[in-house]
Protein backbone atom coordinates (compact mmCIF):
# COMPACT_ATOMS: atom_id res chain seq x y z
CA UNK A 1 0.00 0.00 0.00
CA UNK A 2 1.37 3.43 -0.87
CA UNK A 3 1.47 5.70 2.48
CA UNK A 4 2.42 9.30 1.62
CA UNK A 5 4.99 10.58 3.49
CA UNK A 6 3.69 13.53 5.24
CA UNK A 7 0.73 11.36 6.72
CA UNK A 8 0.36 12.07 10.03
CA UNK A 9 0.12 9.28 13.03
CA UNK A 10 -3.55 8.11 13.46
CA UNK A 11 -4.50 9.62 10.81
CA UNK A 12 -7.30 7.83 8.24
CA UNK A 13 -5.02 5.23 5.88
CA UNK A 14 -4.98 6.92 2.08
CA UNK A 15 -6.68 9.75 3.69
CA UNK A 16 -9.48 7.66 3.33
CA UNK A 17 -9.64 7.55 0.23
CA UNK A 18 -10.34 4.34 -1.42
CA UNK A 19 -7.94 2.08 -3.57
CA UNK A 20 -10.52 2.76 -6.53
CA UNK A 21 -10.01 6.54 -6.25
CA UNK A 22 -13.41 6.92 -6.35
CA UNK A 23 -15.04 9.20 -3.37
CA UNK A 24 -17.82 11.47 -3.10
CA UNK A 25 -17.93 14.76 -3.98
CA UNK A 26 -18.85 16.38 -0.60
CA UNK A 27 -16.01 14.19 0.76
CA UNK A 28 -13.73 15.93 -1.54
CA UNK A 29 -14.95 19.19 -0.11
CA UNK A 30 -14.50 18.01 3.17
CA UNK A 31 -10.98 17.19 2.52
CA UNK A 32 -10.26 21.16 1.33
CA UNK A 33 -12.15 22.80 3.64
CA UNK A 34 -10.08 21.15 6.61
CA UNK A 35 -6.88 22.47 4.76
CA UNK A 36 -8.80 25.54 4.83
CA UNK A 37 -8.94 24.98 8.79
CA UNK A 38 -5.24 24.29 9.12
CA UNK A 39 -4.63 27.44 7.60
CA UNK A 40 -7.36 29.71 9.63
CA UNK A 41 -6.84 28.60 12.68
CA UNK A 42 -8.66 28.50 16.23
CA UNK A 43 -11.25 30.92 16.00
CA UNK A 44 -11.12 31.73 12.51
CA UNK A 45 -13.96 32.71 10.56
CA UNK A 46 -15.11 30.31 7.63
CA UNK A 47 -16.27 31.81 4.31
CA UNK A 48 -20.17 31.16 4.09
CA UNK A 49 -21.33 28.28 2.29
CA UNK A 50 -22.33 30.59 -1.03
CA UNK A 51 -18.64 31.47 -1.10
CA UNK A 52 -17.70 27.73 -0.40
CA UNK A 53 -19.47 26.37 -3.38
CA UNK A 54 -18.33 29.59 -5.64
CA UNK A 55 -14.81 28.60 -4.41
CA UNK A 56 -15.09 24.79 -4.64
CA UNK A 57 -17.26 24.70 -7.94
CA UNK A 58 -20.32 22.41 -5.95
CA UNK A 59 -23.48 23.54 -4.92
CA UNK A 60 -24.29 24.29 -1.54
CA UNK A 61 -26.08 20.98 -0.37
CA UNK A 62 -22.21 19.45 -1.26
CA UNK A 63 -20.73 21.76 0.99
CA UNK A 64 -23.82 21.41 3.77
CA UNK A 65 -23.19 17.68 3.81
CA UNK A 66 -19.42 18.37 4.68
CA UNK A 67 -19.69 20.97 7.11
CA UNK A 68 -22.34 19.15 9.18
CA UNK A 69 -19.48 16.08 9.52
CA UNK A 70 -16.85 18.49 10.28
CA UNK A 71 -19.04 20.09 12.86
CA UNK A 72 -19.77 16.39 14.29
CA UNK A 73 -15.91 15.26 14.27
CA UNK A 74 -15.39 18.61 16.52
CA UNK A 75 -13.20 20.50 13.97
CA UNK A 76 -15.65 23.49 13.38
CA UNK A 77 -18.61 25.03 16.00
CA UNK A 78 -21.17 28.12 14.90
CA UNK A 79 -20.40 30.99 16.44
CA UNK A 80 -23.86 33.72 16.07
CA UNK A 81 -24.63 33.78 12.50
CA UNK A 82 -21.16 32.04 11.04
CA UNK A 83 -19.01 29.08 11.62
CA UNK A 84 -15.63 29.39 13.15
CA UNK A 85 -12.42 26.93 13.71
CA UNK A 86 -12.88 24.73 17.16
CA UNK A 87 -10.25 24.56 19.81
CA UNK A 88 -8.72 20.82 20.38
CA UNK A 89 -11.02 18.92 22.17
CA UNK A 90 -11.16 18.31 25.60
CA UNK A 91 -8.88 15.01 26.53
CA UNK A 92 -10.31 13.19 29.44
CA UNK A 93 -8.31 10.40 31.52
CA UNK A 94 -9.95 7.10 32.12
CA UNK A 95 -9.16 7.15 35.71
CA UNK A 96 -10.20 7.54 38.91
CA UNK A 97 -9.10 11.38 38.78
CA UNK A 98 -12.10 13.89 38.48
CA UNK A 99 -13.42 16.04 35.62
CA UNK A 100 -12.32 18.73 38.22
CA UNK A 101 -8.77 17.34 37.68
CA UNK A 102 -8.78 16.73 33.87
CA UNK A 103 -10.14 20.00 32.83
CA UNK A 104 -7.69 21.84 34.87
CA UNK A 105 -4.75 19.85 33.44
CA UNK A 106 -5.65 21.08 30.07
CA UNK A 107 -5.75 25.12 31.23
CA UNK A 108 -9.47 25.09 31.51
CA UNK A 109 -11.31 26.11 34.04
CA UNK A 110 -13.91 23.23 35.19
CA UNK A 111 -17.39 23.77 36.70
CA UNK A 112 -21.20 22.25 36.69
CA UNK A 113 -24.04 23.67 37.02
CA UNK A 114 -26.90 22.04 39.00
CA UNK A 115 -29.74 20.62 37.68
CA UNK A 116 -31.21 18.68 40.62
CA UNK A 117 -30.53 17.19 43.89
CA UNK A 118 -33.19 15.03 44.98
CA UNK A 119 -33.57 12.06 47.54
CA UNK A 120 -35.87 8.73 46.94
CA UNK A 121 -35.81 5.10 48.23
CA UNK A 122 -33.14 3.07 46.68
CA UNK A 123 -34.76 0.15 43.93
CA UNK A 124 -33.34 -3.36 43.99
CA UNK A 125 -31.33 -2.67 40.74
CA UNK A 126 -29.81 0.33 42.00
CA UNK A 127 -29.07 -1.14 45.41
CA UNK A 128 -25.96 -3.79 44.68
CA UNK A 129 -24.54 -0.63 42.92
CA UNK A 130 -23.93 1.40 45.99
CA UNK A 131 -24.09 -0.75 48.66
CA UNK A 132 -27.33 -0.09 50.02
CA UNK A 133 -30.58 -1.52 51.44
CA UNK A 134 -33.74 -2.03 49.16
CA UNK A 135 -35.87 1.15 50.22
CA UNK A 136 -32.95 3.25 52.01
CA UNK A 137 -32.78 6.94 50.59
CA UNK A 138 -30.87 8.21 48.20
CA UNK A 139 -29.16 10.87 46.42
CA UNK A 140 -29.38 11.72 42.87
CA UNK A 141 -27.60 14.72 42.09
CA UNK A 142 -27.59 15.78 38.12
CA UNK A 143 -25.38 18.70 37.07
CA UNK A 144 -24.32 20.25 33.55
CA UNK A 145 -20.82 20.07 33.11
CA UNK A 146 -19.14 23.49 32.00
CA UNK A 147 -15.26 24.02 30.72
CA UNK A 148 -14.19 27.34 30.41
CA UNK A 149 -18.17 28.59 30.72
CA UNK A 150 -19.25 26.00 27.69
CA UNK A 151 -21.44 23.30 28.38
CA UNK A 152 -20.02 20.35 27.82
CA UNK A 153 -21.55 17.45 29.46
CA UNK A 154 -24.31 16.08 31.83
CA UNK A 155 -24.01 14.32 34.76
CA UNK A 156 -26.42 11.89 37.25
CA UNK A 157 -24.75 10.34 40.33
CA UNK A 158 -26.51 8.06 42.71
CA UNK A 159 -25.24 7.76 46.49
CA UNK A 160 -26.22 6.68 49.73
CA UNK A 161 -27.56 9.13 51.99
CA UNK A 162 -26.13 7.31 54.39
CA UNK A 163 -22.75 7.92 52.88
CA UNK A 164 -23.18 11.21 52.64
CA UNK A 165 -26.22 12.53 54.98
CA UNK A 166 -25.33 16.51 54.55
CA UNK A 167 -24.67 16.33 50.89
CA UNK A 168 -27.85 18.70 50.67
CA UNK A 169 -25.99 21.48 53.05
CA UNK A 170 -22.55 20.95 53.44
CA UNK A 171 -21.80 20.24 49.62
CA UNK A 172 -21.00 23.34 46.82
CA UNK A 173 -22.25 21.66 43.52
CA UNK A 174 -20.28 23.95 41.14
CA UNK A 175 -17.12 22.14 43.22
CA UNK A 176 -15.24 18.56 43.00
CA UNK A 177 -18.09 15.83 44.56
CA UNK A 178 -14.53 13.46 45.02
CA UNK A 179 -12.45 16.29 47.09
CA UNK A 180 -15.38 16.56 48.79
CA UNK A 181 -15.97 12.77 49.83
CA UNK A 182 -11.89 13.08 50.38
CA UNK A 183 -11.60 16.22 52.55
CA UNK A 184 -14.86 16.68 54.21
CA UNK A 185 -15.98 13.11 55.03
CA UNK A 186 -12.15 10.96 54.50
CA UNK A 187 -13.57 9.01 51.75
CA UNK A 188 -11.51 7.47 49.20
CA UNK A 189 -11.79 5.89 45.95
CA UNK A 190 -10.65 2.18 45.01
CA UNK A 191 -11.47 1.01 42.22
CA UNK A 192 -14.05 1.68 39.81
CA UNK A 193 -15.57 -0.44 36.93
CA UNK A 194 -16.66 1.64 33.08
CA UNK A 195 -18.08 1.00 30.39
CA UNK A 196 -18.34 3.23 27.10
CA UNK A 197 -21.21 3.74 24.55
CA UNK A 198 -21.74 6.02 21.84
CA UNK A 199 -25.47 7.50 22.39
CA UNK A 200 -27.19 10.47 21.42
CA UNK A 201 -28.87 12.56 23.64
CA UNK A 202 -32.85 12.68 24.55
CA UNK A 203 -34.97 15.88 24.11
CA UNK A 204 -34.53 16.77 27.75
CA UNK A 205 -30.72 16.33 27.64
CA UNK A 206 -29.71 18.10 24.65
CA UNK A 207 -31.74 21.06 25.97
CA UNK A 208 -29.26 21.14 28.86
CA UNK A 209 -26.30 20.61 27.23
CA UNK A 210 -27.06 23.33 24.59
CA UNK A 211 -26.45 20.76 21.80
CA UNK A 212 -28.53 19.07 18.65
CA UNK A 213 -30.31 16.22 19.29
CA UNK A 214 -28.13 14.30 16.35
CA UNK A 215 -25.23 14.80 17.93
CA UNK A 216 -23.07 12.22 19.04
CA UNK A 217 -22.47 12.06 23.19
CA UNK A 218 -19.90 9.73 24.51
CA UNK A 219 -21.74 7.68 27.47
CA UNK A 220 -20.02 6.74 30.42
CA UNK A 221 -21.00 4.52 33.35
CA UNK A 222 -19.14 3.80 36.41
CA UNK A 223 -19.98 2.32 39.97
CA UNK A 224 -16.93 2.99 42.02
CA UNK A 225 -15.51 1.16 45.45
CA UNK A 226 -13.74 2.26 48.33
CA UNK A 227 -10.90 1.47 49.74
CA UNK A 228 -12.06 -0.92 51.62
CA UNK A 229 -14.40 -2.33 48.28
CA UNK A 230 -17.26 -1.44 49.52
CA UNK A 231 -19.70 0.19 46.69
CA UNK A 232 -19.84 3.85 46.77
CA UNK A 233 -21.46 5.56 43.92
CA UNK A 234 -22.96 5.21 40.47
CA UNK A 235 -22.11 7.74 37.29
CA UNK A 236 -23.68 7.96 34.41
CA UNK A 237 -22.06 11.04 32.24
CA UNK A 238 -22.67 12.30 28.96
CA UNK A 239 -19.94 13.83 27.41
CA UNK A 240 -20.07 15.89 24.18
CA UNK A 241 -18.41 13.90 21.35
CA UNK A 242 -17.42 16.87 18.99
CA UNK A 243 -15.80 18.41 22.28
CA UNK A 244 -14.50 14.96 24.26
CA UNK A 245 -11.69 12.33 24.03
CA UNK A 246 -10.83 9.75 26.03
CA UNK A 247 -7.37 8.80 26.91
CA UNK A 248 -5.96 5.60 29.26
CA UNK A 249 -2.54 4.27 29.88
CA UNK A 250 -2.48 0.81 29.74
CA UNK A 251 0.77 -1.12 31.63
CA UNK A 252 1.32 -4.89 30.88
CA UNK A 253 -0.47 -6.84 33.25
CA UNK A 254 1.72 -10.08 32.55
Amino acid sequence: MDYPNDQAPGAPVRSGIPEHGRIPKYYAVKARISGLIEELGEGGLLPTERDLAVRYEVSRETVRQALRELLLEGRLRRQGRGTVVAGPKLEQPLSLASYTEGVRRQGRMPGRNLVSLDRFPCSDALAAEIGAGRGEPVWHMERVLLADDERVGLESTYISVARVPRLDTDFDPDSSFYAYLHDRLGISFGDADERIETVLATPREALLIGTPPALPMLLIHRTSRDTAGVPLERVRTLYRGDRFSFTAHLGNGG
